[in-house]
């Protein structure tokens, strides 16, 4: 459960530091402030592009040093980089695919998943969360259903605190 939420963290700090980093100068609430922008003579040329959010370089190295201490691969290119980070964040995000255990590999856009999961449901839940992420080519699933299998961080111990 930590290593879920230092990940989720992790992606929420990289999603709000590529958009606050973002060198577009877009109004994103046009609809909100039609009235507050009436008294200008000209609407800018970009107000109503949206704006994409640009993955560096260096997210990439960070997300690859990720993805190798998780026992991941990700290939050279930015594209096999952010769509490993937005599949992961997706697999921690889901409901169906609670407590699991899934390597996400992307090779020249390529997705492997590797690893057990609890349910056959899991399993696919992951493959198609794969297979919808934008720029994915192939997905292939190797995850294994294991039922009944505990996550590696279960709570062994137990309540340890005894009123006398």
């Amino acid at each position: 459960m930590t290593t879920r939420l230092m990940l989720l963290t992790a992606f929420t700090t990289l999603t709000l530091s590529v958009a606050a980093c973002n060198d577009n100068a877009v109004n994103s609430n046009n609809r909100a402030n039609t009235n507050a922008n009436a008294n200008l003579s000209s609407p800018r040329a970009g107000a109503m592009a949206t704006a994409t959010p640009k993955y560096t370089e260096e997210q990439a190295r960070e997300e690859r040093a990720r993805a190798k201490s998780n026992k991941e691969t990700i290939g050279d290119t930015l594209d096999d980089a952010w769509i490993h980070t937005k599949i992961v964040a997706k697999l921690i995000g889901d409901t169906q695919t609670p407590e699991r255990k899934i390597n996400v590999d992307v090779v020249n856009n390529e997705v492997t998943l590797r690893g057990t999961v609890d349910t056959p449901e899991a399993k696919s839940e992951a493959e198609r969360i794969a297979k919808e992420t934008d720029g994915v080519k192939k997905v292939t699933n190797q995850l294994k259903v294991t039922p009944g299998a505990k996550p590696a961080n279960a709570n062994k111990a137990g309540n340890t605190n005894k009123s006398k």
